[in-house]
């Protein structure tokens, strides 16, 4: 059967009942896992429907169901977890992070709290919630910068908003997974070579960057690799295993990076793949990664694994900061 919805797509899917059924048809609603040699959808509750393509009567994309406020939050807070930074606190509500300047969810303070525990930025008044976190920043001498999910939180007025990101999620068993012996060799540290070839925004690390990759809160680290022959690296990829409150438990994927003369061989889903395995071995039940939305290249490479949108954020700066 050919059809171009992608796999881990949400669809209804009509088909024929066999004779003998008081009615001559049925739908269900679910996540498309495959479409060649039958057509399988898994239902919400976990049952699975396998139809011969003779069989289908219709087969549609529906809607993702809307998220709710409080998965963004769960997730968000299993990210941060998944990379607190070097060191972190919270202030009125606020999970602020700092990470010796590396990455911006590192060095960032964001509304996580549980709903009506998150203090207001519009005083300014002296003791205040800003006032605080503005304090704390200053402490460690970075800016006070915000990191505001969709719907836990607003861009204070006049404030500089840039970069947003697409948070990318799906349950573990609607991605379509490598099989068999895994390729991607998995330890608890980075080593040198691992740290050569991961670029950020496409430059070499500061020496402190490590300290930020090697850091979980409540959770398991693990660092992918996959090699040539000759040694050489070829991919890179980092994943964190934390649970949420909603009691989901996450592999976080970062970190990914593949060497310039290898890209656009599959070599990026392998290893995105083999640590999404990796991550269900020590009990994640989810995944879950960010990409910037400009990425549209990365963001269809996760999209064919099965990964959908889950939320964004942005980031915001005060005037002049």
């Amino acid at each position: 059967m050919t059809t171009d919805i992608p796999l881990g797509s949400r669809v209804v899917l009509r088909y024929q009942l066999p004779p003998g059924h008081s009615h001559p048809m049925t739908d269900v609603i679910g996540v498309l896992e495959s479409v060649d040699p039958v057509v399988i959808v898994r239902a919400a509750d976990g049952s699975v429907v396998e139809v011969d393509p003779e069989r289908v009567v219709a087969l549609k994309a529906v809607p993702a169901r809307p998220v709710r406020a409080s998965e963004i939050r769960s997730l968000e807070l299993a990210s941060a977890d998944g990379w607190p930074g070097v060191e972190y606190t919270w202030i009125d509500g606020w999970l602020a992070r700092y990470g010796h300047g590396f990455t911006g969810r590192a060095n960032s303070a964001a509304p996580l709290g549980d709903r009506g525990s998150v203090g207001s930025l519009d005083d300014a008044s002296p003791g205040g919630t800003l006032d605080r976190l503005r304090e704390w920043y200053a402490e460690r001498d970075r800016p006070l910068r915000l990191l505001i999910p969709d719907r836990l939180g607003e861009v204070p007025l006049g404030w500089n908003v840039s970069d947003e990101v697409v948070v990318m999620a799906a349950d573990i068993d609607n991605l379509a997974l490598p099989e068999g012996p895994r390729t991607t060799t998995v330890t608890d540290h980075p080593d040198p070579d691992w740290l050569a070839l991961y670029r950020y925004r496409g430059s070499a690390l500061p020496d402190f960057a490590v300290d930020v990759l090697d850091s979980v809160r409540g959770g398991t680290l693990g660092f992918g690799r996959i090699g040539a022959a000759d040694s050489t690296l070829l991919a890179v990829a980092r994943g964190s295993v934390t649970s949420a409150p909603d009691d989901r438990r996450w592999v976080g994927l970062t970190a990914v990076e593949v060497a310039e003369a290898h890209r656009r061989h599959g070599i990026g889903s392998l290893i995105c793949g083999d640590m999404i395995n990796w991550g269900r071995e020590h009990g994640a039940t989810h995944a879950c990664l960010q990409v910037a939305v400009e990425n549209e290249g990365a963001q269809a490479m996760y999209r064919n694994l099965g990964f959908v949108a889950h939320h964004r954020y942005r980031y915001a700066t005060e005037p002049g900061g």
